[in-house]
Formats: C-alpha cells, structure tokens, sequence
C-alpha cells in the first residue's frame, strides 16, 4: 500500500476545488480544519455538503436542521438526506446534483467510511456526470470485520473506484489494505485541536476550588467512566502507588482529578474506598466545553489507559480499541505531559513525547506515574516535547497542510 507521509514540501498553487461530505460538519466548531484549507492557499475552494436535517441521538433527541454559511472560499451547504442518524446509511437526495454540476470538484471526499451508501453515491454521480475528480473516504473504524453479501458487493465497488483514503489510525489502514484496497494513504485524525482554546494557563482560582494545592501533584483523567478507558487499572495503579508512598513520609501529595461520567462510577467509588484513596479523588461531573481546558491546566500529567476489548456489548460491534484519543492532544497543545497505555492508535500519538505503558498492566502504570511525581525534570522536557509536536503536527492548519498536500499527490 502506497502511504503519504506529512513532509514540508511547498504546496503547490494550481487550482483545487475540494468537496467534503459528512454530517460532522453541521457543528461549527468542527469546521476549523476546513476553514484553514480554503485559506492556506487562494486558489483552493471548500465545499462541506452536511445532511438538512440530523438526529443524532434518535427519536427521542430534538433534530438538528442545519442553516447554510458561507465564508471566503469556504461553505457549507445543507442537501436533503436520507437517514438522519446513521452514518453508513446517509445517503443525499437529487438537489445535490446541481451542486456537483456548478461546483465540478477536483476532489470529493466522504467521512461516512467503505461500506457506505453516501459514498457509492457520490462516486456513482462523479462518473456519471463526468467530473472527473478523485474520490477519497475518511475512516475511524480499526477493527478487523468480515463482510457478507451484499454489502461485500457495496465495499467492493467503493475501494475499486477509491483514489485516495484518509484514515485516523494506522490499524484501520492495515485493514483495508486486506480488504484489498491498494492505493495512496494519509493516516491523520479528523478533527484537530484549537490552539486558541486549548494553551497553556495558569488557573490558581479553579485550583483553589477544587482543594489543589500548589504541592499536589494532579493526575487527570478526561472521558467516559467505562470500562474500556482503563479506569480500574487506574485505580489499581493508584492503590500500589498509595501502598508504596506510606512507607515514605516524605513522598509527594497527589490528586486524582476525574472529569465525566458513566456507569462505572458507583464501581470506582467502592474500588476507591477499598484502596483507600477516595480522599485523593476530585470528581467533576461536566463542565461547558469551553472550560474543558481549564481543568487539563490544573493537570500536572493527563492519562488515558484505554483497553482493548475482545466483545463490546452491543450488536453493531464486536469488540473495542481506542482509535486515537483526541484528549491526548488536547493536553500536549495545554504543555501537559501524558502518559497512555498501548491501545489501538495511542503509541501513535504519543510515540516519544509521553509515556506508554501495556494496557491493563497497573504495576508498570504506576511506574510510570512515579516516574513523574518523582522528577519533575523529565515531566516538563515531556511537556515542551509534546507541546511542540501538537502545535506541528495536530492543529487544524497542521491538518488542511497535510490534507492539501495529499490531494496535491492525486
């Protein structure tokens, strides 16, 4: 499989209109990475084509009907749609065919994955209209799956007619290279992480709330209370270093900062009394997004020691890996050092800039958190490092660079 890698070769200045079509863009917020791509070069233009009507969380949620915007060289535009809470089944109605005819883009991507409708769609009407343009598919999925009449026929036709494929980890690469799919690859996430919320600050009044005092050393957790996010090796993890530390009077104050929910918590509450490390814990149940970094700041290392599980109990999925861990990055771009566990995409992420333990191993995850309550030295050289590489690599503009240059490639 031919695979693209991020280098920093000039862009090129031809002309490029680039069409986009996933319901992640209704959300404005997530919009930043394509903003940045209709900007970086004046002679690209954006097109995010995002269902007219959406409803994420079933018949029971309020549906979203989405409004049209337009900025510069970059819009989105809403298309009648069929299914509005599926993403393999999102399909778009016959007004999208005059916008490909005035549009005539040079690349049409789809962020709906290999099996989906969306895409034969819209590979279908790029050839019967003669655009000519290349068809790309963004995929989160990184799991190994077998695919049965008919939709073996649907995948089948999407990756003969793929030129190009986006995908946000590198398992999920593997996997279609033995679907059979070929072709040029770019492995990135979807979403990037906004610099201009997510940055370094001091927050001494939060810290002063939450009953963190400058002495304490934070270890934070951000996420579902799960099974699968690692939460009761945490725990475990917690329990040995507490067991180890009241042997040494002089051992450094620490806290355990949880910001979310789930159904594990009464479990973890239990787990917490029995380790006796309940009166380390701060629990925050929700906080607006906007104030999400502020509770990373108060951080002093973030982790994520997700778990692979061979079943998810659900009946569209047979099991579960982390298929990249957007928190991670959200605290490199805070100055926060992290540590993970080796779950799907995270050594990925991390690779040298953070510290990476074998899932489920609570001993070896104590290790390394001992490791930064002891030196402080090599937390903040792992907090510039990781800083560094998310302002590289992980902002929306780093994204739209690497996207364009690999459309460039087609």
């Amino acid at each position: 499989m031919a695979e693209f890698l991020a280098s920093p070769l000039p862009l090129k200045s031809f002309p490029m209109k680039i069409l986009v079509a996933s319901h992640t863009y209704i959300v404005d917020l997530n919009c930043e990475k394509l903003r940045s791509l209709s900007q970086i070069n004046p002679n690209v233009e954006v097109t995010a084509v995002v269902p007219k009507h959406w409803n994420p969380g079933g018949v029971q949620s309020r549906k979203v009907e989405t409004q049209p915007r337009e900025e510069g060289k970059f819009r989105v535009v809403p298309i009648s749609n069929f299914s509005q809470n599926n993403q393999g089944l999102l399909s778009f109605g016959a007004d999208i065919i005059p916008l490909l005819r005035q549009f005539r883009p040079d690349i049409i991507q789809v962020e709906q994955g290999s099996k989906s409708l969306g895409y034969a769609e819209l590979i279908t009407l790029n050839r019967i209209l003669g655009l000519k343009a290349k068809n790309v598919f963004f995929t989160w999925w990184n799991l190994p799956y077998e695919v049965k009449f008919p939709l073996s026929l649907l995948e089948r036709y999407n990756l003969r007619h793929t030129d190009g494929l986006v995908v946000g980890n590198q398992d999920g690469a593997d996997i279609l290279q033995k679907h059979g799919y070929g072709g040029p690859v770019c492995v990135m996430p979807q979403l990037g992480v906004d610099q201009r919320i997510f940055r370094p600050a001091i927050e001494s009044e939060l810290a002063a709330q939450q009953g963190i005092s400058p002495d304490d050393f934070v270890i934070g957790f951000v996420g579902r209370f799960v099974e699968e996010k690692g939460l009761l090796t945490l725990f475990e993890a917690l329990g040995k270093i507490q067991s180890t530390q009241q042997q040494h009077l002089s051992a450094r104050s620490w806290k355990l900062l949880l910001l979310g929910r789930g159904p594990l918590k009464e479990k973890l509450q239990s787990l917490a009394r029995e380790l006796k490390i309940a009166k380390h814990i701060i629990w925050v149940e929700s906080v607006p997004h906007a104030d999400v970094p502020r509770y990373i700041n108060l951080m002093d290392t973030l982790v994520l020691p997700s778990e692979t599980t061979d079943q998810f109990k659900t009946l569209s999925a047979a099991g579960w890996k982390e298929q990249f861990g957007h928190v991670l990055i959200e605290a490199m771009a805070c100055k926060v050092p992290v540590i993970g566990s080796d779950s799907g995409e995270i050594p990925h992420v991390i690779k040298t800039d953070g510290l990476v333990f074998p899932e489920g191993d609570a001993a070896a995850f104590a290790e390394k958190i001992t490791t930064l309550i002891n030196h402080p030295e090599q937390c903040q050289a792992l907090a510039d490092k990781g800083y560094r590489r998310a302002m590289g690599e992980y902002t929306n503009h780093a994204l739209a660079q690497r996207l364009l240059q690999f459309y460039e490639t087609l």
